[in-house]
């Protein structure tokens, strides 16, 4: 058993890396007006269109009290709109607005962007992707 030592932790080791990409991608999104995690639900939402508060959580793994005010900022920007579902009123469905998928096109260039302000080589960055994505499986099926 190894001491217990910051400097043996995984823990800290991927919370550092964590926050030190968070701040790499800092500048980039600077420039969209967009923080990290109003970022990741732009990323979403440019894949699926229109969802519900619920799946938006989903994919990103965020609950709903930590949703609500990133959403609310979203539509102060005019980036989506939040509307209640004509089906079930409880339901509240997250739509890009025409600013929100023009956004886009300025986007799609910030993982390239990244990828060269961090000169992480792709075959690296896909093996560490790889590599998170197996420990949160493991740890989500215990």
């Amino acid at each position: 058993m190894p001491d217990l030592k910051l400097e043996n932790q995984v823990c800290f080791s991927l919370y550092s890396a964590s926050n030190a990409l968070i701040r790499a991608y800092r500048p980039l999104l600077d420039a969209l007006n967009l923080t990290y995690l109003q970022y990741m639900v732009m990323i979403v939402l440019w894949e699926h269109k229109t969802l519900n508060v619920k799946q938006v959580g989903h994919f990103l793994r965020l609950d709903s009290g930590t949703l609500t005010p990133l959403l609310k900022r979203l539509e102060e920007k005019a980036l989506v709109v939040r509307r209640r579902s004509t089906t079930d009123e409880r339901v509240r469905e997250i739509t890009l607005s025409s600013k929100g998928e023009e956004l886009y096109q300025q986007a799609k260039a910030i993982p390239e962007q990244l990828a060269c302000r961090i000169s992480f080589s792709y075959e690296d960055a896909k093996q560490l992707k790889a590599l998170a994505d197996d420990l949160l499986k493991v740890i989500e099926s215990k």
